[in-house]
């Protein structure tokens, strides 16, 4: 029998605690948090529940207070800031809910950005097929739907292969239809990919999508829940 993969993500006690004269405040009390390779996971949790301090600091954009996030081997509470740099490129995408496209360059531009600096990249045409702009390519973000930038910003977070996808409310600024459009280019890239994918939303219809919801509150888990099947996101609706 095949031994079991060690986990991505180990995080343990994590806490942070964001200081501004006086007055302090815990975003993070005490988080232990595994994801295994391949998993696709989505986030709850009200404003302010500790969401995104929790996807900064496993993406390598914050650091801890104190506790453990470790990715494989690296130890993110400890890295330096180059090693932090390190990890981001070489093994993080991101999306945002806004796109940070680059208006004066086109779809294909904005992905080839990234695969310049990427250690094993694919090519740029390829990552925008995986999420079925292949014909729009030479269009410039303002002449792109909403839900066209921001597969554009997907396909340009996996053209260099990332182990991880980390997602903050993906759909925030979409509208149903358009966002079911993206959660289908996300779910597809994922399992195409392979990346472990961490989703936070507010959207509680997104959960079906996932094997593993987390709901986050107070800046802590407060429960986990597997899902018997995922639904396909065209299945979902708000």
């Amino acid at each position: 029998m095949s031994q079991p993969q060690a986990p991505v993500f180990r995080i343990r006690n994590l806490c942070k605690t964001y200081r501004s004269g006086e007055v302090e405040v815990q975003a993070l009390r005490g988080v232990d948090f595994e994801a295994a390779a391949g998993e696709f996971i989505v986030i709850l949790g009200p404003s302010g529940s500790g969401k995104s301090t929790f996807l900064n600091i496993v993406g390598g954009l914050d650091r801890a207070t104190s506790g453990e996030a470790w990715f494989r081997d690296h130890d993110l509470t400890r890295a330096s800031e180059a090693g932090l740099t390190r990890y981001r490129r070489d093994h993080v995408g991101f999306i945002f809910q806004f796109y940070n496209l680059v208006p004066s360059l086109t779809a294909f531009e904005n992905v080839k950005l990234v695969t310049e600096i990427a250690r094993n990249p694919m090519e740029a045409a390829s990552a925008l097929a995986l999420v079925g702009l292949q014909d729009r390519m030479d269009h410039f973000p303002a002449q792109l739907s909403g839900g066209e930038q921001q597969r554009v910003a997907i396909a340009r977070a996996i053209a260099k292969q990332p182990d991880i996808l980390l997602c903050d409310e993906p759909t925030g600024a979409l509208d149903s239809k358009t966002g079911i459009k993206v959660l289908e280019a996300l779910t597809a890239v994922s399992a195409r990919t392979g990346a472990t994918t961490l989703v936070i939303t507010h959207n509680a219809a997104i959960a079906d999508i996932a094997d593993r919801v987390v709901h986050f509150a107070n800046g802590a888990i407060a429960s986990e829940t597997r899902n018997a099947s995922r639904k396909p996101a065209s299945a979902v609706s708000w």
